[in-house]
């Protein structure tokens, strides 16, 4: 049953971000940059485990991988003025993959702990 709860609750969220997108972009916009599922999964990790050193350790983790993730945003919009939305949307996540490989490797071969 919590699995669940967990489950309906996460797709509410984004279901109500789309949602609102249609009447205000700005106001989606700024529910969808709060980092909802990064604080959804730190709180149904803390309910689950009750463990703060994995909360941090998570919490972390996704500070640590932020700057990959901004080249999502940076090629979509981009990419949707040239093409296509699912051709746009699947480079740019490819495009996102590779930097994310890129920047783990990195941090890797310079000592950090992921």
């Amino acid at each position: 049953m919590y699995l669940i709860i967990k489950t309906l609750v996460t797709a509410l969220v984004i279901v109500a971000i789309s949602e609102i997108a249609r009447r205000s972009s700005l106001f989606a916009g700024i529910l969808a940059s709060i980092p909802l599922t990064s604080v959804l999964a730190m709180t149904w990790l803390y309910f689950d485990t009750k463990n703060v050193k994995s909360v941090i350790e998570l919490s972390n983790s996704v500070l640590l991988l932020i700057p990959p993730s901004i080249v999502f945003f940076l090629t979509f919009p981009f990419l949707l003025k040239k093409i296509d939305f699912l051709i746009s949307l699947a480079i740019a996540i490819l495009l996102t993959a590779l930097t994310y490989w890129i920047y783990i490797s990195l941090l890797t071969k310079f000592g950090f702990k992921l």
